[in-house]
């Protein structure tokens, strides 16, 4: 007796290379599989490097924009996802230069969005403080020169290894590693300075 085992092409996730085999032989259905794979990834990066929704969103669709447009510029030398992350955070900074760094960056928004949502019943001093320090993060941040931020971000938001943002930002391994070992010291001391706790 022989077993016949169907196989189910979408019960088993693609790898990306085989997605990108795929877009290039024209299927686009593809393109929103790589899209919605890597987009949360792509969005954190975008937001810790402008600290606003609307520009991180901006950021993010000009870069899988631009991506798609010059897959034949991917030759597979880093993951997709460090090659994206690369493309996205140059659209993230390009975008930053030309709207010019937002005083609020959103913040305004953001809390009257919190205000608007039914929050369970918790101690309001932990969300105060939980709040007031995300803020002083994300100034924190903004503080930074660029090249450090970029590093930061990638490698802390964008779950990219030191090889990876390397990489991405076509820099040393020691170069990273530097990078972000002065990026948490100016960190450290910009809420030392500012978090009473």
């Amino acid at each position: 007796m022989r077993i016949v085992v169907a196989s189910n092409p979408k019960a088993v996730p693609q790898s990306d290379e085989e997605m990108l085999t795929r877009l290039r032989q024209g299927d686009r259905s593809a393109m929103n599989e790589l899209f919605l794979r890597h987009r949360a990834a792509c969005y954190r990066v975008a937001f810790r490097l402008l600290g606003n929704e609307a520009d991180a969103l901006d950021a993010v669709q000009n870069g899988f924009i631009k991506a798609f447009l010059n897959l034949a510029g991917f030759e597979g030398r880093s993951s997709l996802k460090t090659w994206l992350l690369r493309v996205v955070s140059n659209a993230a900074l390009d975008l930053g230069r030309q709207r010019g760094r937002r005083e609020e960056r959103g913040l305004n928004d953001e809390l009257d969005r919190l205000n608007e949502i039914a929050v369970p019943q918790v101690d309001p001093g932990w969300q105060l403080d939980r709040d007031d320090l995300r803020r002083l993060l994300d100034q924190a941040l903004m503080q930074l020169p660029e090249a450090q931020r970029r590093t930061f971000v990638l490698h802390v938001d964008g779950g990219l290894s030191y090889r990876e943002v390397a990489e991405a930002l076509d820099i040393s391994i020691g170069t990273v590693m530097s990078r972000l070992f002065y990026a948490r010291q100016k960190l450290r001391a910009y809420l030392a300075d500012r978090w009473p706790r």
